[in-house]
């Protein structure tokens, strides 16, 4: 995969620069989270453990995205070639069993996220519907955590870690080429 090496001090592309291929992709996954703050980390995590255990077909593009989310919603939204779905797979607090595996609506994203620095998880939901409003198919897989530690420990929890199975087969419900060739 063809990546692009980052910008300059002004946010240009340095004339070295390719682009990445992901725009030909049909089907974006997008693990997002902070691995340095324990269960935060599971977006990561499961992007991981996806490449790991799965052959992913050539028509999805599968990143750790990390809190750069905002960035990669912000371009498609304005590019003529969007993807037919996205996938954002990530930690949250719903008050839940650790480890439970679920689906959240973009209608049930907070529309402000004021406890948080990191704005990876919520900063997003304008883009989210703005992207779904223009045909792209929007779901957010998340996993609830067991603790998000206020300084810096990484690592997931055992519940959340254990999770990692059953996220795969809710993502494969979505997604069914993921799941069809295991390693």
């Amino acid at each position: 995969m063809r990546r692009c090496r980052g910008t300059d001090r002004r946010g240009s592309c340095p004339s070295s620069c390719t682009v990445a291929d992901y725009w030909n992709k049909e089907v974006w996954v997008l693990g997002c989270g902070n691995v340095l703050f324990g269960d935060d980390g599971f977006g990561p995590g499961m992007v991981g453990y996806l490449r790991e255990h799965f052959k992913i077909p050539d028509g999805v593009y599968l990143e750790d995205v990390g809190l750069s989310v905002r960035e990669i919603l912000f371009n498609a939204a304005l590019a003529e070639k969007r993807p037919k779905l996205v996938v954002i797979l990530d930690a949250m607090d719903r008050g839940r069993s650790p480890g439970d595996v679920f689906e959240v609506s973009i209608d049930e994203l907070p529309e402000k996220k004021t406890d948080d620095f990191c704005m990876h998880t919520m900063a997003s939901p304008n883009m989210l519907k703005d992207l779904a409003e223009s045909g792209v198919e929007v779901r957010i897989l998340a996993c609830q955590v067991e603790s998000i530690p206020e300084e810096v420990a990484p690592g997931l929890s055992p519940a959340v870690a254990a999770a990692m199975p059953a996220m795969c087969d809710l993502l494969t419900e979505l997604v069914p080429s993921v799941g069809g060739d295991r390693d």
